[in-house]
């Protein structure tokens, strides 16, 4: 019984002394900091620092491909806007168009 309070007893004043030693640590470790960072702008994205590559649209050729294998026949791009890509040809009722938004891939906007 006695050997059980004292290790108790043991075990308590090491817990306090450990405490005691930690506070004068987390007293100085309370320093406040300011730091500025100048960064140049990119982060740590894909490229790692090199600007992205800009964007292609939908190429005049791929529209015509596209187009083809909608069913139209002679497709050939009449117009080409920073919007728009259109097409026209013929299908099966005769004239046709179809209308291609100037991105990547080449959506459908209107036939």
């Amino acid at each position: 019984m006695f050997s059980t309070f004292a290790k108790t007893g043991l075990a308590a004043l090491i817990a306090l002394g450990g405490i005691s030693f930690t506070a004068p640590a987390a007293s100085a470790a309370s320093d406040v900091q300011l730091r500025v960072q100048v960064r140049d702008g990119y982060g740590h994205g894909q490229g790692w620092g090199r600007p992205g590559r800009p964007n292609r649209g939908c190429a005049p050729w791929l529209a015509e491909e596209k187009a083809s294998r909608m069913g139209i026949r002679r497709a050939r791009v009449v117009d080409v806007s920073p919007r728009r890509v259109v097409v026209a040809g013929f299908d099966r009722h005769g004239r046709d168009r179809v209308v291609f938004a100037n991105e990547r891939g080449c959506p459908v906007i209107r036939r």
